[in-house]
């Protein structure tokens, strides 16, 4: 594999590090378990899906080989969830006006298997249309 095909996962990875810690004004209230659908959590979906899509693509030859295929969805269901924890702990004990949110947690990890569902219809797509030529 070549490290520019990671370049794009790796500059995302920034800027959700970027977003995650500039310190913000408002933060709802959860009070019930249908709050966590705010904007803030669907914003959180849409980052970890794009990382999770972001990082599959560059593990793209991987992904197709049949014997690769289990290790590589669960690599990188393992390190964006990860990533994903790893901001929420940053934003409770280091970020300065952030707190950290189990909600957000699980709202990562929605966008991680978001990304997966996408990036595999995308795959089936494009195999229908290979086969198909």
């Amino acid at each position: 594999m070549q490290f520019w095909k990671l370049l794009p996962a790796i500059v995302w990875a920034f800027v959700i590090l970027l977003l995650t810690g500039l310190p913000g004004t408002y933060f709802p209230t959860i009070e019930s378990f249908w709050d966590w659908l705010s904007p803030d959590k669907i914003v959180h979906v849409i980052m970890f899906m794009i990382q999770t899509i972001l990082l599959l693509y560059a593990l793209y030859p991987q992904y197709l080989t049949g014997s690769k295929r289990l290790i590589t969805i669960w690599i990188v269901i393992a390190v964006v969830t990860l990533y994903g924890l790893t901001t929420e702990v940053l934003q409770a004990y280091v970020f300065v006006g952030r707190h950290g949110s189990a909600y957000d947690f699980v709202a990562d990890f929605v966008g991680v298997l978001v990304g997966l569902k996408l990036f595999n219809m995308y795959c089936k797509k494009i195999c229908i249309k290979l086969k198909a030529n």
